[in-house]
C-alpha cells in the first residue's frame, strides 16, 4: 500500500465512488468511510495523511468529525467537501477542524487533485520540519553539556580580518575531551 494514504468520508456511496475515480491515477492509498465513526475506526489502524470529509452527515457532522481528527490526529491534513455551503458551516469547519481547504459539490476535479497533492506535500514538509527541530534541540543540548564541562569551548573567536580562529589544543587533551564527551552520550 502507498505511504500517501487518503481517507474519504461521506454518507453518500456515489460520492465516495466518484471521488475514488478522481484519484484512480494518483499514487495514493484511498480508504473510505460512510460515517464519521467509521472514519475514526479507519484512523485507528491506518496511517492516514489527508482526509476529505463531507459536512452534512447523520449523527456527526463533517465539522465535528474534523474537530475530533484535529484533537486525536493533529498532523492529518483536513479538507472539507460540501454540497450545502453556508458561511456558518465554513466558519465552523475552519475554526473547529482547522481545515486546509474547503470545496463545494460539485467539485472541480483538477483543483481537488491539486489540493490533495499539496496537502500530502504539506504533511511531509511539516513532518520534516519537526524532525529537523528535534535534531536542532538535541544538538543545542549537546553543546550546552560541552560548554558546562569546558567553559568557553563553544565561543567563536575572530582575528582582525574577521576570520575564525581555532584554538590549539594538544592532542592528548583533545583525546580526553572527546573520550569524556562520548561517555556522556552513552
Amino acid at each position: 500500500m502507498s505511504e500517501n494514504n487518503l481517507l474519504i468520508v461521506d454518507d453518500e456511496p456515489n460520492v465516495i465512488s466518484a471521488l475514488k475515480r478522481v484519484f484512480i491515477d494518483d499514487p495514493y492509498g484511498v480508504y473510505s468511510a460512510n460515517s464519521a465513526l467509521e472514519g475514526m475506526e479507519i484512523l485507528k489502524g491506518n496511517r492516514i495523511k489527508v482526509i476529505i470529509s463531507d459536512e452534512k452527515m447523520p449523527e456527526i457532522t463533517g465539522s465535528e468529525f474534523l474537530s475530533m481528527v484535529r484533537r486525536d490526529y493533529p498532523d492529518i491534513i483536513r479538507i472539507m467537501l460540501t454540497g450545502h455551503a453556508s458561511i456558518e458551516a465554513a466558519m465552523k469547519a475552519i475554526n473547529e477542524g482547522e481545515i486546509y481547504r474547503f470545496f463545494l459539490k460539485p467539485w472541480n476535479e483538477l483543483e481537488l487533485r491539486f489540493a490533495v497533492r499539496s496537502a500530502f506535500e504539506k504533511y511531509d514538509l511539516e513532518g520534516e520540519n519537526k524532525r529537523l527541530l528535534s535534531v536542532i534541540k538535541k544538538q543545542a543540548t549537546d553543546l550546552k553539556l560541552i560548554e558546562e564541562q569546558y567553559p568557553g569551548i563553544t565561543k567563536v573567536r575572530h582575528d582582525k580580518e574577521g576570520r575564525i580562529v581555532l584554538p590549539t589544543v594538544p592532542d592528548e587533551e583533545m583525546e580526553q575531551i572527546v573520550s569524556k564527551y562520548e561517555k556522556n552520550l552513552e
